[in-house]
């Protein structure tokens, strides 16, 4: 059975938008998945930890048959693959990728959260999210139009160079 999921992708490391682009070519290759679309590239200030570089942010939307739990899986060692880094909460990377939704779920589990916990509160995730999918729903918090509106602070800036 098919599945759709949105993945962020983020790198403030090693020229982040290759980096993102890298992401997008991975995911595409994923087993049992196809990629549907991919977002602009956004550039962000970082959050949580501010003394590092801005942050280039994308959203892809995929389909898959994989299990969220899988799919998890696949996304870490695909970080690890590109020279991720865990040394501390919320440090530089040269790629993040995240399962913001897969399908309609609401999933807690240890290490995976569906819808992704902090989403609804992100313009980096939000301003991609919407560019794929216009009329986007978060399982739980509603539509994300409305959810980017409590993002207003949050400064964002489209890259021209396409994705």
């Amino acid at each position: 059975m098919q599945h759709l999921a949105f993945i962020a992708l983020g790198s403030n490391l090693d020229n982040p938008q290759a980096q993102v682009k890298r992401g997008f070519a991975a995911l595409a290759a994923l087993p049992d998945t196809s990629l549907l679309a991919q977002s602009s590239l956004y550039r962000s200030a970082p959050v949580g930890y501010a003394d590092q570089p801005d942050f280039i942010n994308a959203v892809a939307k995929i389909s898959t048959k994989l299990s969220p739990q899988k799919l998890l899986q696949t996304l870490l060692a695909i970080e690890q693959q590109y020279g991720r880094e865990r040394t501390f909460q919320n440090a530089p990377r040269t790629l993040d990728l995240d399962v913001l939704l897969y399908d309609d779920l609401i999933l807690h589990e240890a290490g995976l959260t569906i819808p992704h916990p902090h989403m609804h509160q992100r313009a980096f995730v939000l301003m991609p999210l919407l560019e794929l999918q216009a009329d986007c729903v978060i399982p739980a918090v509603g539509l994300a139009t409305l959810a980017l509106q409590g993002c207003r602070n949050q400064l964002l800036e489209r890259l021209t160079d396409a994705a």
